[in-house]
């Protein structure tokens, strides 16, 4: 017998831990060399683990749902034996399943991208096929067929509810909860109709995810250790409209990406910070760390949750660049790609609510950065240009800032800053 152990994966120095979330492959079963066996869940990404070898998966050293660190050891493959050979002993550390749906749900996951996985474990819903890249399952998929058996469940009263099985974790992020059954709470992301959320008074108790539960935590630890204030402005976005509008097409056939109004707002957040240093400062205890880079970091929704990549150097990065990347995140942060060294570092961050409507926020600052902006919805709005009234495109910008190194002046100076760039998109070429 010649057996390799399956490891975790070097984690970054900003992650202390991550859960396994679900094996793919049981003890006996077949491995092929770089197959996935499971992912691992941090608190930033979902990381795959592949096998190292090929051979026969023998053990289960770590269960669901258990806690681990860097070089694990989570399984051990014995490249020596053939399928269904492996020792009677070997038992796998995470009991078995009794559940048809639960282990029809397990065999599909292979299949599937995290999100979907993470979303048939916890409503027991099995997916044969997905519409995803190679036939992977998407969150998507596993939706509609919840859809599909919506419509034979029947929402009781919170009594039958309460009696639904839900797995403990002693870290309210790890475990995956058992399947509600159709006579209780249909899972949730279910689409149902709001006859059915009327009836009775259903509830659901789901466990964070580890991302979920840190982006509590860190928003928290900002609002405690930082002195946060928020400074206001509005900007007139026809000028950056007109100049898309006339470039729009050329741009996206010049470089294979649409043209839109992200990479103009990077653009005149990095003229402010290299004229206001401190705004892309950090506090290391009693120091104030100035960074001679620009590392912006987006705020990108995903399945599972917040995240936020940075765009490194966005200083020395084209318009065309800063499309391309921002693009790519959303692409990949829907997929569960993003990497752990992409979300790590970040000297200044940009918040967009206006995508889903947002009129106006204040947005919480990223630790260890000083400052946030947040861009909105632009609105047709009534304005006074000359003693004339007349109606302009707006956009509210907002910046948070950590009031301990950063002046009111600073502050106001340098979202004033953005809004002349962006009133005047010629200063961002010109870098004037």
């Amino acid at each position: 017998m010649a057996l390799h152990d399956v490891k975790v994966p070097q984690l970054s120095e900003s992650v202390a831990e991550a859960a396994l979330l679900q094996w793919k492959k049981q003890p006996g079963e077949a491995v092929a060399q770089d197959e996935i066996l499971i992912e691992i869940e941090t608190d930033k990404v979902v990381l795959e683990v592949p096998a190292p070898a090929a051979g026969v998966l023998t053990e289960h050293v770590k269960a669901n749902g258990d806690m681990v660190v860097s070089d694990e050891v989570i399984a051990r493959i014995d490249t020596d034996a053939k399928a269904g050979a492996a020792p009677a002993a070997a038992k796998s550390a995470e009991p078995s399943k009794a559940s048809g749906s639960v282990a029809s749900s397990q065999a599909s996951n292979a299949a599937a991208l995290p999100a979907a996985a993470k979303l048939m474990a916890e409503s027991g819903v099995s997916v044969a096929q997905g519409t995803g890249k190679g036939g992977r399952i998407t969150k998507a998929d596993v939706l509609a067929a919840q859809a599909g058996q919506t419509a034979a469940v029947s929402v009781t009263a919170s009594s039958a509810v309460a009696a639904a099985p839900v797995a403990s974790s002693s870290t309210g992020a790890a475990a995956i909860p058992a399947p509600v059954s159709q006579s209780s709470l249909p899972p949730v992301g279910a689409t149902i109709g709001p006859e059915a959320m009327l009836e009775g008074r259903p509830e659901q108790r789901v466990p964070m995810s580890r991302l979920r539960a840190r982006v509590a935590e860190r928003l928290l630890q900002s609002q405690a250790s930082n002195a946060i204030l928020t400074t206001f402005n509005e900007v007139n976005m026809a000028p950056v409209m007109a100049l898309r509008k006339q470039y729009v097409e050329r741009f996206e056939k010049e470089h294979g990406v649409k043209l839109g109004f992200m990479s103009f707002f990077v653009k005149a957040a990095v003229a402010a910070l290299k004229k206001y240093p401190v705004l892309n400062a950090s506090v290391d205890g009693n120091d104030i760390v100035y960074h001679g880079y620009f590392d912006v970091g987006i705020a990108v929704g995903s399945p599972r949750g917040l995240v936020v990549p940075i765009i490194r150097n966005a200083d020395q990065l084209t318009f065309a660049e800063i499309e391309k990347t921002i693009a790519d995140f959303g692409v990949r942060a829907r997929e569960g790609k993003i990497t752990l060294e992409e979300l790590t570092g970040g000297t200044f961050s940009i918040s967009n609510g206006g995508v889903f409507g947002s009129m106006l926020s204040t947005p919480i600052i990223n630790p260890p950065q000083s400052a946030i902006l947040g861009i909105h919805a632009t609105k047709d709005r009534p304005v006074v240009e000359n003693g004339q009234v007349v109606i302009r495109p707006m956009n509210y910008l907002a910046m948070s800032y950590d009031h301990r190194i950063i002046d009111g002046r600073e502050a106001v100076l340098g979202l004033v800053t953005m809004k002349d760039a962006l009133e005047d998109p010629a200063r961002l070429l010109l870098e004037i």
